[in-house]
């Protein structure tokens, strides 16, 4: 099932890392064919011929543009520069920077810098800007700053209001927000002032750092340097709330917007709208585009409409405003039908899906990788891989190369189908089309390989995951501990875990309870202590998880007065112990033979408020079936059914176990099964093998046949089945029908029914 035909998308532009200089000599034979006139048209030749008296820049720059690539034009430039009637222009220069900057050719750039000061042509911020958007295009953002200090020294340039705009907005657009606190800092000690595009940049900043309230003091900062807030800063904070998931919080945005007297654009209603729809809030988005004067919807409008219809599965009001859209002359894009194709996937209606893409494809929309990746991903998570797989082909002879999260929603399906071979063969597909994987994909086939315990593996992956430079993943780290605890492997997930801190993964609340909950299944417990002091010292707090780990430990070692101090030492600490806490203490008191604080316990308990479940109830009705005390385990189990959750199967099978072994009167073990069996429980064979027994020895036979008639019903055996325990029964061999049902119920057990 490997995606052989996949490809990935290649990159945009190839990133030069090893920087030329493209030589400056005349390397190349002039035409003689070469004419220079004043209606010059060839692009690709010259002559020997020295520029004419009356050759302009503009016919030079002419041909510069007409060159096929950025290294003839700049031979070009270089034999004509040369030539006695040349002029310097910063034209010229300012087209040859921009396209040695295209393809990354900053080594080159900048000895044109230098040529172009030398020749005493005029060199201003505009000669900059086009290295701030080839440093930006080929993200090397940290060298931005590196322009402001090479125009500073070199060209006495002080770069003014717009130039740091332009700088910042680069930062800002590729999240680079250090950087942009760095050179905002810088732009204030050179006392450059800032103007309303300034503002609504380091706005934008900070909402991309979740930094709300920064950026309301910022906006709150406008008047002192005599700036008013225009629409793109509302806005932009606008956005920065929803973002935030905080609606409400926009809308009050809105509120001071209008206050202002600055006017809401179509823009800044959308962004709203937006907003509403994404929280499912559609009736309010209605009501606002109503409501507000002058507003025409328009294409974005009715998709954010569609997008929330659908993301809050109402589809059919979805498909409704669609209809709407057309009615109303506007043409269904892509964003559209991703949309309807999300909501629908969502519901699991996947044949519907693929209905919308085929109309969508009738309709002229091509669908983008959104659309297949929503599919892909649905097929894989309803466990339809060969479905998905064969759409990836489709999706690669159409054109539509599949992306990092095509191939993950792959392996990802392959995982949970226990196909790991073959998604370990998607994974080196993956690589070898040049599609490189991500942190996600790690964490798909390292958890997958822990699972199955291939740690060896899965520690290969992880090696090569750090090697790579993949972005580190704490969860992927968190798995490979989980993994190595289980398989007693402790020292190394020590190991993994100071890895963690050598390379700057920051450490979570799981990792350390995965490595606590390890060293106590290893019965080093004094260790696993020291690891929690460490874990509040790093500023962690221990929550019931940690605590349990070593609240088992001493439970199973029968040390009941520890796991007390541990339980009072939660609730010191504020965490306060929950059932789940006070069950495991109930059971480590029942095995140490104290059933009777057990059971106090539960009464305490019971005070406090709280609903006790099976995990609290059964150590102590287990107990007390042990010592032949069933009316009490008995009364116990009815107080759970009346006063705390429901009893599980674990709660009926000790009971049953309890009055089946002697426990108590047969007719209640009667009853019991009965009981039980219509609950859709089926019995342990060996319990009910000692009722079935006692039956026989009180002259019972036909009882014994009723409940054996309900064992095979409840538990729906074959006719064949039936026949074969029926006619044993027939002919009163009840051991032989005996030993039919029970080698018959070993295969059914666990299922429940």
């Amino acid at each position: 099932m490997a995606l052989s035909s996949l490809h990935c998308h290649p990159f945009p532009y190839t990133v030069i890392t090893q920087r030329h200089t493209i030589p400056f000599s005349l390397s190349f034979s002039i035409s003689s064919t070469f004419r220079f006139s004043s209606a010059l048209s060839s692009s690709t030749s010259a002559t020997h011929q020295p520029l004419p008296p009356d050759f302009s820049p503009s016919q030079l720059l002419d041909l510069l543009r007409r060159q096929p690539d950025e290294s003839s034009a700049l031979r070009l430039f270089q034999w004509a520069s040369a030539q006695p009637n040349y002029s310097a222009h910063p034209s010229i220069f300012h087209e040859l920077l921009g396209q040695l900057g295209r393809v990354g050719s900053v080594d080159s750039m900048l000895s044109l810098l230098n040529q172009m000061q030398s020749s005493a042509c005029p060199v201003d911020e505009s000669t900059f800007l086009i290295f701030l958007e080839t440093y930006a295009n080929f993200e090397l953002h940290a060298e931005i700053n590196a322009v402001i200090h090479l125009m500073e020294r070199d060209f006495a340039l002080k770069p003014h209001t717009r130039f740091y705009n332009v700088a910042l907005n680069l930062l800002v657009k590729a999240n680079k927000l250090k950087l942009v606190e760095t050179l905002h800092s810088k732009m204030v000690a050179d006392g450059v002032a800032p103007d309303v595009s300034t503002f609504n940049i380091l706005i934008r900043a900070l909402c991309k750092a979740h930094q709300l309230r920064p950026a309301i003091l910022m906006l709150e900062d406008m008047p002192n340097h005599g700036l008013r807030p225009d629409e793109k800063t509302f806005t932009t904070l606008m956005q920065g709330f929803i973002e935030e998931g905080d609606v409400d919080g926009a809308l009050r945005i809105k509120e001071l917007m209008v206050e202002s007297g600055c006017t809401l654009t179509t823009v800044s209603v959308n962004v709203l709208v937006n907003g509403l729809c994404r929280e499912g809030r559609i009736e309010e988005a209605l009501r606002f585009i109503y409501d507000e004067e002058g507003f025409s919807p328009d294409q974005f409008t009715f998709n954010a409409l569609v997008s929330g219809l659908c993301r809050t599965g109402h589809i059919k009001q979805g498909l409704e405003m669609v209809d709407f859209m057309l009615e109303k002359g506007f043409d269904l894009d892509v964003y559209t039908y991703n949309s309807l194709i999300s909501g629908l996937c969502k519901l699991g209606e996947i044949d519907e899906a693929v209905e919308i893409l085929n109309h969508m494809i009738s309709r002229d929309c091509s669908p983008n990788t959104v659309t297949f990746n929503t599919l892909i991903s649905t097929l894989c998570k309803e466990n339809h891989v060969e479905a998905a797989t064969e759409l990836a082909r489709v999706l690669t002879s159409k054109g539509f190369l599949p992306d990092v999260c095509t191939f993950n929603s792959l392996i990802q399906g392959l995982c949970l189908t226990s196909n790991r071979e073959i998604a370990m063969e998607l994974f080196e597909e993956m690589k070898e089309k040049g599609c490189e994987p991500d942190e996600f994909t790690y964490s798909i086939l390292i958890e997958s390989l822990c699972s199955d315990k291939r740690l060896k593996e899965a520690l290969r992956l992880l090696k090569e995951m750090e090697k790579c430079g993949c972005a580190r993943n704490v969860v992927v780290y968190n798995t490979l501990i989980d993994g190595l605890c289980k398989s007693n492997r402790i020292e190394e997930a020590e190991d993994i875990f100071d890895q963690m801190e050598m390379l700057g993964v920051s450490r979570s609340s799981v990792t350390y309870n995965t490595l606590i909950n390890g060293l106590c299944m290893s019965k080093r417990v004094e260790e696993a202590a020291q690891l929690m002091d460490q874990m509040i010292m790093e500023g962690l707090k221990p929550d019931k998880f940690t605590y349990t780990s070593m609240l088992k430990y001493f439970c199973q070692q029968g040390d009941i007065k520890k796991a007390a101090d541990i339980v009072q030492n939660m609730s010191l600490n504020g965490c306060e112990p929950d059932i789940v806490t006070y069950g495991t203490l109930i059971m480590g008191l029942c095995k140490a033979g104290r059933v009777e604080i057990a059971s106090k316990l539960l009464r305490s308990l019971q005070m406090k408020g709280m609903v006790l479940t099976p995990h609290a109830y059964n150590p102590v009705i287990q107990a007390l079936c042990k010592r032949k005390r069933t009316s009490e385990a008995m009364r116990l189990f009815r107080e759970m059914m009346e006063k705390g959750d429901p009893p599980d199967v674990v709660s009926y099978k000790i009971l049953f176990r309890g009055l089946c072994n002697g426990g108590g009167p047969i007719q209640e073990a009667v009853d019991f099964t009965v009981e039980m069996l219509e609950k859709g429980i089926l019995p342990e064979f060996q319990s009910f093998g000692f009722l079935a027994e006692g039956l026989c020895s009180l002259s019972r036979e036909d009882t014994l046949v009723q409940l054996i008639n309900m064992v095979m019903e409840k538990g729906r055996f074959s006719q064949s089945e039936i026949s074969i325990i029926k006619g044993l029964l027939r002919i009163q061999k009840y051991n032989d029908a005996l030993a039919n049902l029970g080698a018959i119920l070993d295969r059914k057990r666990p299922r429940r029914f």
